[in-house]
């Protein structure tokens, strides 16, 4: 079985052992490893425009807020931003801080039609010892690629 297909399964049986309502839950390097080999796949960042701007993004990722910076209140357009900016027939990848507002979206999406899997630990991944994110897991520690503005 291909790297590939390995990663799909993990992650199909990942959403099975949780009985979540989309196709899967990947890694941070699992979900790179996807991006590099689906050319239908999408990375969708749903942090807020603060976060991308203050933290850093993934380069090519759309990036559609889920909840809007300072008052935190969900983003009615989310829907409709996210079927303008991807092709139904992709496979869609949402990141966001820790994994939860991903999650979200992702269930979101799943409900439209979407095949949709979350990126678990998210971009910036679990508070450490030092109270600090982005060194324990995520996408950042992981290594992969980022910009920060």
């Amino acid at each position: 079985m291909s790297q590939f297909n390995e990663i799909l399964e993990s992650a199909r049986l990942r959403a099975v052992n949780k009985a979540l309502p989309y196709s899967g839950e990947v890694t941070p390097s699992e979900a790179w490893a996807l991006l590099q080999a689906m050319p239908n796949a999408k990375l969708v960042d749903v942090r807020t425009q603060a976060e991308w701007q203050w933290v850093g993004v993934v380069p090519g990722a759309q990036l559609i807020e889920w909840k809007s910076y300072p008052s935190m209140a969900s983003n009615p357009n989310f829907l409709a931003q996210l079927k303008a900016a991807v092709d139904p027939e992709s496979v869609l990848l949402f990141l966001c801080r820790s994994g939860a507002r991903s999650h979200a979206a992702a269930a979101l999406a799943a409900q439209h039609g979407y095949s949709t899997l979350n990126i678990l630990e998210g971009f910036e991944g679990d508070v450490d010892a030092a109270g600090h994110r982005g060194t324990s897991n995520g996408w950042q520690a992981a290594g992969l690629p980022w910009t920060q503005s």
